[in-house]
């Protein structure tokens, strides 16, 4: 569909723009223009003029502007397209025809439209008619006001299969079926889909009904508590979340947007004074979801309900939301108290204990951490490997690089200081180490490394000619144990990256661990340990090189370390998406290579500057 700039202008001379603002938004004379307390922020005092003559409004507070199609789309949350065909109707004009096709499709929708507004009709009267009596009352036992089930319209479907094709006999069969209303059978036969259920029509962004949602009063064996819609040429419960139409202008007054697990969460919240809740419609949330609630607010908060449903629930968003991540786009996690769904968290505790857990959500970042971290038990080394292993599954999903470095980073921190934490120091008499300066004064002793870190540490320094700069910097590392923290980054990075290299790592950040750092130097409390090897070749294993040379030679030789695989594993990222992005991966791929030829011209560098040393420095 094409809409042109002579149409809008038309569309604009034709719609009075403060009669549209009006609507929604108190306005008051102010000489030739109108004006209000914004309705895109929080004020006191009124900054928002609406100009009719020049067909715009503006806010002098926080600079919203815009004419009476994206009051539409920015106030009232439609799609252009939406807000067009809303205000040609108002405007008695006609939105240009879009393709023959396109245009069948839409004067499909606008005939299944017209029967689920009848059937939505229909199922309103028959809760306040004497067969919904029974309806009504299990409404009002669970606290709903009558005004909120007006507002959302709540209704009775009769238990019948033949009710509804007889109070819609208007209509053929055929559209009930396409409805989602009627059951077809492979004989032909149809039947209502909804029977003895308290009913909730569910609404597109217009606020047009599209499907329906229908709860059962009692618990019955086989039953479902809930049945939606299926998907029809209306209804996509993928595409739609419930409540959008009212939470969309509400959001830009509160600035937020709350998901919650079901669309009777919604309307507990709403009852309560949240008008900014939506919710899916009995799936995960998808892309599409996101996409919606991102176009809304930059940080939607998800809440879940505090049981094992939930948790699982968070833990699907999250992965869902991951690849999606984009600068200033994320998602805050709030988790109910263990039980609790909203309304119950509302009657139990009131309005202002659920305000308080949505001004206070986790980042998207912690409830990742806390999830895997939580999701069993991390009694073992293997175990605590497995959380790594799957916090980084998930940061590989991230497509964002810049957000993706990110939370690698954040999380590498968070595993590290939770798998190898701080050890609290023995006590030890001074007696046990007579011939150590200065330990006469001490009263506590730093941890014993372990056997098993022992002999890795042994293994790795023995290296090999194929591994020579890696035990080089291995046996470095155990002669200067107090710069191991200085480089656990990128020691962390290597470790993931190279799986050989991994042993050694660990078994350095618990030798790190073991230092005692309260006297003027850190001191390792560990006999045993195998000397580094004679190596006349890097000036760190040397004796007598002063510790300013040795850290400086150290630090660069752990960057070239790990700078090269590094690398290699960005650009085997690059062939991997090739076929997604061609001229952006050979791009990459280049840039990469180049980096590459770099860091191998360095590492030769290097080694020939080592191999021409003095002999026998000292």
């Amino acid at each position: 569909m094409s809409i042109s700039p002579q149409w809008k202008d038309e569309l604009r001379a034709r719609i009075t723009l403060s009669t549209v603002i009006n609507r929604t938004t108190k306005l008051t004379r102010a000489g030739r223009e109108w004006k209000a307390c914004c309705p895109f922020h929080n004020e006191a005092t009124p900054s928002f003029y609406v100009n009719d003559q020049k067909g715009f409004y503006h806010c002098f507070g926080c600079g919203a502007h815009g004419d009476v199609i994206s009051w539409m789309t920015e106030q009232r949350g439609l799609t252009f397209i939406d807000a067009c065909k809303e205000l040609a109707s108002e405007a008695g004009m006609e939105v240009p025809a879009p393709d023959p096709v396109a245009a069948k499709k839409a004067e499909k929708r606008a005939e299944l439209i017209d029967v689920t507004t009848d059937a939505q009709g229909w199922f309103y009267d028959n809760l306040r008619s004497p067969d919904g009596r029974a309806a009504m009352s299990y409404l009002t036992d669970r606290g709903l006001e009558p005004e909120t089930l007006a507002e959302f319209g709540f209704g009775y479907a009769p238990e019948s299969k033949q009710a509804l094709n007889r109070a819609l006999a208007r209509y053929d069969d055929q559209m009930l079926v396409e409805t989602g209303m009627r059951i077809m059978t492979d004989d032909g036969t149809t039947y209502d889909r909804f029977r003895g259920r308290v009913m909730l029509p569910i609404q597109d962004a217009r606020g047009r009904v599209i499907a329906f949602g229908g709860r059962i009063m009692e618990s019955r064996d086989g039953v479902a508590k809930y049945l939606n819609s299926p998907d029809t040429p209306l209804f996509d419960k993928g595409r739609t979340l419930y409540n959008l139409h009212r939470a969309s202008p509400a959001s830009r007054q509160s600035g937020r947007v709350v998901v919650v697990e079901g669309y009777m969460d919604v309307v507990a919240l709403a009852q309560a004074g949240f008008e900014d809740a939506v919710a899916p419609l009995g799936t995960a949330l998808t892309e599409t979801q996101l996409e919606m609630l991102w176009r809304m607010v930059e940080v939607p908060v998800l809440c879940f309900d505090g049981d094992k449903a939930g948790e699982r629930a968070a833990m699907r968003a999250i992965s869902r939301a991951l690849p999606l991540l984009a600068p200033m786009r994320s998602l805050s996690i709030v988790r109910l108290p263990s039980g609790l769904d909203p309304d119950d968290l509302i009657n139990r505790d009131g309005p202002k204990a659920m305000e308080e857990l949505l001004s206070d959500p986790k980042s998207l970042l912690d409830a990742l951490w806390e999830g895997e971290r939580d999701a069993q038990p991390l009694t073992s080394p293997e175990a605590k490997a497995g959380l790594k292993a799957r916090l980084m599954e998930h940061v590989d999903t991230i497509e964002n690089r810049d957000i993706q470095a990110l939370y690698r980073r954040d999380l590498l921190d968070r595993f590290s200081e939770f798998a190898f934490p701080k050890r609290e120091p023995r006590s030890r008499s001074s007696k046990s180490r007579p011939g150590k300066q200065g330990w006469q004064n001490r009263n506590t002793a730093p941890q014993r490394l372990s056997q098993d870190a022992r002999d890795i540490l042994g293994r790795a320094m023995a290296g090999g000619q194929r591994a020579s700069l890696l035990s080089a910097v291995i046996a470095g590392l155990v002669r200067h144990p107090d710069e191991i923290s200085a480089h656990s980054e990128a020691l962390s990075r290597l470790a993931q990256l190279d799986p050989n290299a991994a042993p050694a790592i660990e078994s350095l950040m618990e030798l790190s661990e073991t230092l005692d750092s309260h006297g003027p130097n850190a001191i390792s409390d560990n006999e045993g340990l195998p000397a580094p090897p004679v190596n006349q070749q890097f000036a760190f294993l040397r004796e007598g090189t002063s510790p300013g040379e040795a850290r400086e030679e150290l630090a660069e030789a752990v960057s070239l370390l790990a700078q090269k695989p590094a690398l290699e594993a960005a650009m085997a990222a690059t062939i991997a998406r090739f076929n997604e992005d061609p001229e952006g991966a050979l791009a990459e791929q280049d840039r990469l290579r180049e980096q590459l030829t770099k860091v191998e011209e360095r590492l030769k560098a290097f080694g020939r500057k080592k191999a021409g040393a003095p002999a026998n420095a000292s």
